[in-house]
């Protein structure tokens, strides 16, 4: 049972401390005392508090060194199979701001809004901000379960919604930047200098066909392996396909439009992979030529638009332009319902010729 210890304070009232203490094998493992105006407060406080020690697993859990929200972070990007780059690098540029020191028990959603503002004022977009936000919440959902860090995911919850009705954060915008003829033949100028220059450089030129003819990502287009082509059929098996829900085991297969089948016809059986290069080598030449050629807001993704909307407006429907995009959901393409048949923007494309030489 806790001592009740009384004291005369300096305004002439009397103060009652309750005192706890907690001894194992003779030494003292734990330490508390509050100080109350009434005695009977204070004996009903070490009652309460004594009960609650004395369930098992509490003194062992109060003991635990303090676990900071930095500390959960680096436990979800070691031990979470599968994340995404971006994504681990969001949440450790997170450990460089002030609530990553906090203790993970302490963090509200007060803070997390605080922290939110922060990035909005250092001039990053609502949406951008929402994506940081995300990617923080996934440590909030499953800290305590997997490591029993006592992060609240109903914080997490709160300033969510409150930071969205506050218009602090967002969903990202659809992009619906397309190249057009003339920023593809810069492009492809561009890389076949530095193909002459360069014999064994990543060939680009046939990478950005390939993404637009194919409308493949780019993670999707360097797993492709040899043994994924079905020729008869004109198909590939895209492997984990990009998914929501499932990062693995999300095998598709996906039509291979005649210009895509052809590109890959012109590669060397030397690998098993049939574009066997390094994401980030296509990224940085992407960016670096479109900085150079003064290019401005087209990333290599656009080519996926490029390629799906292209299927559009050469009269195909939903179906079939899904049975080229590995789209499951139809949903995801009504965005290009409103585009109208036009025929073929690629049609006699020079480039295709030269790069299928």
């Amino acid at each position: 049972m806790g001592t009740i210890t009384a004291r005369k304070r300096k305004d002439g009232s009397t103060g009652y401390t309750a005192q706890i203490v907690k001894k194992q094998n003779g030494k003292i493992v734990w330490r508390e005392a509050k100080t109350f105006s009434k005695e009977r407060e204070a004996k009903a406080w070490a009652a309460f508090r004594e009960a609650e020690l004395a369930k098992p697993g509490t003194l062992d859990q109060l003991r635990k060194p303090d676990s900071t929200l930095a500390d959960a972070i680096d436990r979800y990007v070691t031990e979470k199979p599968e994340i995404g780059r971006t994504k681990a690098q969001c949440l450790r540029s997170i450990k460089d701001y002030k609530i990553a020191s906090m203790e993970c028990a302490s963090i509200r959603s007060s803070d997390i809004s605080a922290f939110a503002r922060e990035l909005l004022t250092g001039g990053r977009k609502p949406q951008t901000v929402g994506n940081y936000i995300s990617h923080l919440s996934a440590v909030f959902r499953d800290a305590r379960a997997l490591w029993d860090m006592p992060l609240d995911h109903g914080e997490m919850r709160a300033a969510q919604a409150a930071l969205s009705r506050q218009d602090t954060i967002a969903k990202s915008a659809q992009r619906d930047r397309r190249p057009t003829l003339t920023e593809l033949d810069l492009l492809m100028q561009h890389f076949e200098d530095r193909q002459a220059r360069a014999p064994n450089a990543v060939p680009m030129q046939k990478i950005i066909a390939f993404a637009m003819f194919s409308t493949r990502r780019q993670e999707e287009t360097t797993r492709i392996k040899w043994e994924d082509l079905d020729e008869p059929h004109s198909r590939v098996l895209v492997r984990d396909m990009k998914h929501p829900g499932q990062k693995r085991g999300n095998d598709v297969w996906c039509e291979l439009p005649p210009e895509a089948l052809a590109i890959i016809k012109t590669m060397p059986h030397t690998r098993p992979e049939i574009f066997p290069f390094g994401t980030d080598a296509i990224s940085a030449a992407f960016t670096r030529a479109c900085k150079l050629l003064q290019i401005e807001d087209l990333h290599f993704h656009d080519l996926r638009h490029e390629g799906v909307s292209r299927l559009f407006e050469m009269g195909r429907t939903i179906p079939l332009a899904a049975s080229v995009s590995g789209h499951k959901s139809w949903n995801s393409l009504q965005r290009y319902a409103h585009l109208r048949e036009k025929g073929d923007k690629l049609a006699n494309w020079p480039w295709l010729a030269k790069i299928l030489k």
